[in-house]
């Protein structure tokens, strides 16, 4: 006599919890810095569908009556909040431009190292972009002005207003890094 064996049931396999490389982001948030001592520029900006939106900006001014130390801590003090605040995942961070004059050239390094610190404690990667490349991403001009890149930016985020200079260039520095990395580059952004 012949029985009739049937197919042995497939259960499921539980599903894994998702591990760090697995874990889809949706939306990825960066932050863009434009270092100056008297006016270090930041804006964060979050990647989707259908367009980037700028979750917040500004300058870090500092009056010129200031000691430098003290526009320094302002800078890094500053970040660390914006950064803790928004959890960024990267950060971008505009190159240095040739300086003729030494002093101007120190001055900038040690703006812009206050802000790495900042960037640093929160355990970002930090992306450069050069000045030329940033223009030329975000206008399609490498030696556009800064109008032309602060009504792109607005253009590009669909701000209500204009950002002031240092803001719009630390936007634009975020979004070329985005477009950077969202595609084949032959100039890839230089890790820091």
């Amino acid at each position: 006599m012949r029985q009739k064996v049937s197919k042995p049931k497939r259960t499921p396999a539980p599903a894994e919890a998702p591990t760090p490389a697995s874990r889809v982001v949706s939306h990825e948030v960066l932050i863009g810095i434009d270092p100056s001592l008297r006016g270090t520029g930041y804006g964060v900006v979050r990647l989707g569908k259908p367009h980037p939106t700028a979750l917040a900006f500004g300058t870090i001014s500092c009056p010129a009556g200031w000691e430098r130390s003290r526009c320094l801590a302002q800078i890094a003090r500053t970040l660390r909040e914006v950064i803790r605040k928004h959890q960024p995942s990267v950060c971008a961070i505009e190159g240095l431009f040739f300086a003729q004059n030494l002093q101007t050239a120190l001055i900038m390094g040690e703006a812009r190292g206050a802000a790495l610190v900042a960037v640093a404690e929160a355990g970002l990667d930090v992306y450069e972009h050069a000045p030329r490349r940033v223009k030329q991403a975000v206008v399609g001009f490498g030696g556009a002005q800064k109008l032309a890149i602060a009504k792109m930016v607005q253009r590009m985020l669909r701000l209500s207003e204009t950002p002031s200079p240092d803001a719009a260039d630390a936007l634009a520095v975020a979004l070329t890094h985005a477009q950077e990395t969202s595609r084949y580059s032959l100039t890839p952004a230089r890790r820091v």
